[in-house]
């Protein structure tokens, strides 16, 4: 269930986590405390009065409004001890301890701590005396140029000099005149370092870091980086000057030595750890260490994030970071510029009108606010540092150009800023430099990035006889230990062909890996092989690790499917090689047998023997150059509903539907001695696959009429105007695979085989005369006229009833809460048909319960939309193209934005586990507990603007016992909802209830 959020801060870095939060299905709303103008009333995103200095309130605070998260933007609550407070209290918090966050409340700490542990730095000393401070710049063998202040300053607190004159000036204006007050009762003087600066951040969950793509800020006030230090006046990321060799160095003797050496020391580091750092020529060192993201590179680097930042947080805060790798864009660059106030980083003015907002927003870009507040329904500045505007392109200069652009339209008094943010990274770009492996279009790092992913798929497929660990140079197998004593090995290698494109076309990878899988070890299968391992060839031109992933997972769900492990592959990026987002596929399956248990038996086959034909799921993965051509010439499209007789689902899902999988099925047949051959049709048809399997002097006599031919086949040949014999030599024709058993056998066999798989006896085994085929089939062309007619008049006497039922989506984010319900309910219902399931993720339950009842399916990521307002409207297309009339959301964990809902207003419904208005919002059951009411239930609304607040349309009350948990009482109510939410669903659907003008409902008397 979706929770709130509370970020703690107020600038352009707080907006842009509150922002990215607000992404999230598993984010209600976002409060920002005290946040600013760009955080107040924005969609799902809100302001907070309450004090995040007096952590007993707050921590109350979170209580009383159910807050679930709590995300602690600047540096000086972490050294407050804020985490510390509200973990005690109960309030999960993001952030490091306060011992853990002296690595930024403490330059001593932070120094002490690398000179232990090893971590390169500048040369260094602390003092709190100013003679001895400056005696010490004057006699060091190093330039002793650059003096801090030791505490926190705001990022402000540090003085690189020209001179040891200036170095000693700056001692004095610390120490002696207190410039910044407490945080410089001590100071430390470095080494001046020369080099390029950047920032290198991670998340840590105290064990395991993960890597943030690296970035640059501009702290100088002016271009070329002169004028005053600021808090930064831009940034950009990634940086090209860091390598990836050079960011896994980076990790591993820095982030890494870092949270494993406090760890050590009894404090573990949990948060965001950001090392600055300078490039010198001995290596990298670090110059300081935040305990929080920077300001601007947040602004920067959380664009470019494409997993979910709250999932990226659960993560972190639960030690599970280790199985979880958040994911990045790849190929953009972020360019964030600063527009700050006139005078700044000195005095200057507040509450100057800001306007051109919306006209950058426009542009496509993201406006971060900072110093900025509402006053008399304007926009105004409050700050020095008033807002960033951010672009996101795919280079450097291109967001330059970009950002630059919107900060042009934004206008108030005095504003400055900088023009040439990202410039050092231009020029490094500009020289000439070696190429590399990347250059050339392969990217290593993407590739590595996928085996990380994939590890854990693979792992969930161990048998006896392997672990499935990857990251080897080849995968083990103890035959012995998978219980064979003399065995023989037998392998098989398929692919899966043009099917790809249709997968590639649709946007659906999931499927393809069950298919690949499934050609091979129905292969094997043939000589009575048990699968025991899998090894998948996965290449493409570029890359894409989402996709990628998709395939292999799908691969992995298969193996457990079939009993087998998935022990290693091979993925090959051949820049040139494919077109974009192009990709190809093989399998190669490895099984075994004992020997004297080999298929076929072809001796044992007889004349009279029966053939009994096991139902295929569809056209499996054959034929499919064929089936592109005969789509080519007709009018459908692959988002076109299928045809007629196909079932509820679009064209292109009716082909993705995979290759069954027969090992776990047939194998014991294979094995009880009954069945002397078994066959897989699959490239060939029926023509061709049957007669590797039988004697060259005994055929088969099949009959058409006897297996029910799906009508995908139908539709096949009258769009293509194929023979007959091309049809059997191509296509499975609704056989996956034949057994031939003994004729007495048979009726046994058949009716055991009936309890798992649909089958038929189709035919029996008949002398093979000279010059005739080894296959010889009746009725086919009949038995697909016979279905195709059929089909028609069915649907010629549904079509009116069909008609009258109104389209249904509904929209999901996980197992489809309430689905299955609905979809029970539509099967009987005269008004509603479930027409359409949107999925915000891919591989979720919801998707399979709908595919399983026929009902197309579409995913819509959330993650791969710029904004709320984009998802919302590519939501809002594919529910036109499906004509839809009314959708129902289950368990959907997006908050629609305010256009959409407007525009569905009355056609929305929702259900909430509560007897609404009482106990809205997250944890209901837990709100019900705690009030010790004694009568709860469910509400079944219509979807408003305002969260849990639209017009009730059914109710169902369920009461609570003495000893209810949150777990009980969740289940009993979730029994109501089965019935509560069809019922109101009929009820609008019917007419019989509606919404107002007034929003209010109004019944249709009978």
């Amino acid at each position: 269930m979706a929770e709130r959020v509370l970020v703690v801060g107020s600038g352009g870095r707080e907006h842009a986590l509150a922002w990215k939060l607000a992404q999230s299905p598993h984010v209600q709303q976002v409060l920002v405390a005290p946040g600013n103008a760009g955080t107040a009333n924005n969609g799902n995103i809100t302001n907070s009065a309450v004090s995040i200095s007096n952590h007993a309130i707050l921590a109350q605070y979170c209580k009383d409004h159910n807050i679930g998260l709590v995300v602690v933007g600047p540096e000086a609550p972490l050294a407050a001890g804020i985490v510390n407070d509200l973990t005690a209290a109960g309030i999960k918090c993001f952030g490091p301890s306060e011992k853990a966050a002296q690595l930024e409340s403490s330059k001593q700490f932070a120094k002490d701590f690398m000179d232990r542990h090893g971590i390169p730095t500048a040369k260094w000393k602390a003092f709190t005396n100013p003679l001895e401070a400056c005696n010490f710049i004057n006699s060091a063998s190093f330039p002793a140029l650059v003096v801090k202040a030791s505490g926190l300053a705001a990022g402000k607190g540090v003085i690189v000099a020209a001179n040891k004159e200036e170095a000693c000036s700056a001692v004095h204006d610390i120490l002696q005149d207190k410039t910044f007050g407490a945080a410089g009762e001590t100071i430390v003087v470095e080494e001046l370092l020369e080099g390029e600066e950047v920032s290198c951040l991670c998340f840590t969950d105290g064990i395991t870091v993960a890597p943030m793509p690296p970035a640059q800020d501009h702290k100088r006030l002016m271009d070329g980086d002169l004028g005053p230090n600021t808090g930064g006046m831009g940034a950009y990321c990634p940086t090209p000057q860091v390598t990836d060799s050079l960011l896994l160095e980076i990790q591993e003797t820095v982030l890494q030595r870092t949270v494993d050496g406090m760890r050590q020391a009894g404090t573990p580091y949990v948060g965001v750890l950001y090392a600055g750092l300078m490039l010198t020529k001995d290596g990298p060192k670090v110059l300081e260490f935040n305990c929080r993201f920077g300001d601007p590179e947040c602004q920067v680097i959380l664009p470019l994030l494409k997993s979910d930042l709250y999932e990226v947080i659960q993560a972190t805060l639960n030690s599970k970071l280790s199985t979880f790798t958040p994911a990045w864009m790849v190929n953009s660059a972020a360019v964030t510029v600063v527009m700050a106030s006139g005078g700044y980083p000195g005095e200057y003015a507040k509450g100057l009108e800001i306007e051109g907002l919306s006209v950058a927003e426009k542009f496509g870009l993201q406006v971060f606010h900072a110093g900025t507040t509402v006053k008399d329904d304007k926009v105004v500045t409050s700050g020095g540092r008033v807002l960033t505007v951010t672009a996101i392109e795919k280079d450097i200069v291109t967001a330059l150009e970009h950002a630059n652009k919107g900060v042009a339209a934004i206008q108030f008094q005095g504003a400055i800023y900088r023009k040439d943010i990202g410039y050092r990274a231009v020029a490094f770009l500009r020289r000439s430099q070696g190429l590399s492996y990347k250059d050339s279009g392969v990217d290593i790092t993407a590739g590595n990035d996928l085996v990380r992913a994939i590890k854990p798929f693979a792992a969930s497929t161990a048998r006896p006889g392997c672990s499935a660990e990857l990251g080897g140079f080849a995968g083990l197998f103890d035959l012995k230990a998978a219980g064979y004593s003399d065995p023989i090995l037998v392998s098989g290698t398929d692919g899966v062909g043009t099917k790809v494109k249709i997968a590639q076309l649709c946007n659906k990878h999931d499927t393809v890996g069950q298919d690949l899988l499934a050609m091979c070890v129905n292969d094997i299968l043939a000589h009575g092989a048990e699968p025991l391992f899998f090894l998948d060839y996965f290449s493409c031109g570029k890359l894409d690790v989402e996709v990628a992933q998709t395939v292999v997972a799908g691969i992995a769900e298969a193996c457990k499917m079939a009993g087998c492990a998935l022990i290693g592959g091979e993925t090959a990026e051949m820049p040139g090689m494919y077109c974009p987002g192009e990709y190809d596929l093989a399998g190669f399956a490895v099984g075994a047998f004992e020997r004297g248990q080999m298929f076929p038996q072809r001796e044992k086959i007889a004349i009279g023997d029966n053939v009994i034909g096991i139902a295929s799921s569809g056209i499996h993965s054959n034929g499919f150059s064929l089936v592109r051509k005969i789509i080519s010439k007709s009018a459908l499209k692959y988002n076109s509903p299928a045809p007629c007789g196909c079932g509820k689902q679009s064209l292109g899902d009716l082909l993705l539907t995979p290759t069954k999988i027969y090992s776990k099925t047939l194998l014991p047949f294979l094995r009880s001695g009954s069945v002397k051959a078994y066959a897989h049709i699959t490239g060939g048809g029926l023509l061709e696959n049957i007669p590797r399997v039988l004697p060259e002097n005994l055929g088969v006599q099949l009959d058409a009429s006897s297996w029910k031919i799906p009508e995908v086949f139908s539709w096949l040949q009258n769009a293509g105007d194929v023979t007959e014999e091309e049809m059997a030599r191509t296509f499975n024709c609704g056989i996956g695979a034949i057994l031939i058993v003994d004729k007495e056998k048979s009726d046994q066999i058949l009716k055991e085989l009936q309890v798992q798989e649909q089958a038929w006896q189709i035919g029996r085994v008949v002398q093979h005369g000279t010059g005739q085929s080894q296959v010889l089939i009746e009725n086919l062309m009949h038995s697909l006229h016979s279905r195709e007619m059929s089909t028609s008049k069915d649907a010629d006497m549904q079509q009116k009833p069909q008609d009258t039922k109104i389209p249904v989506a509904v929209l999901i984010s996980g197992t489809g809460t309430n689905l299955q319900a609905l979809i029970d309910h539509a099967k009987e219902s005269a008004c509603v048909k479930i027409a359409l399931v949107i999925s915000n993720k891919p591989g979720v339950e919801g998707l399979k319960k709908a595919a399983r009842a026929g009902i197309p399916t579409r995913i819509i990521d959330h993650k791969l939309y710029g904004s709320r307002a984009e998802f919302d409207s590519t939501i809002d297309k594919v529910l036109e193209e499906f004509s839809i009339k009314l959708v129902c959301l289950a368990g959907f964990m997006r908050i629609l934005s305010s256009p959409f809902v407007r525009k569905w207003q009355g056609k929305i419904l929702n259900i909430h586990p509560s007897l609404l208005p009482s106990f809205k919002g997250v944890n209901a059951h837990k709100q019900v507990l705690q009030a010790g009411v004694r009568l709860t239930g469910c509400t079944v609304h219509f979807v408003a603007e305002e969260v849990d607040a639209g017009a009730i349309i059914v109710q169902e009350a369920v009461p609570v016992k003495a000893g209810d948990t949150e777990e009980t009482l969740s289940e009993r109510v979730k029994e109501a909802e089965h019935r509560a939410y069809p019922a109101a669903l009929e009820l609008v659907a019917s007419g019989a209830v509606r919404l107002g003008e007034d929003c209010k409902i109004q019944f249709k008397h009978v």
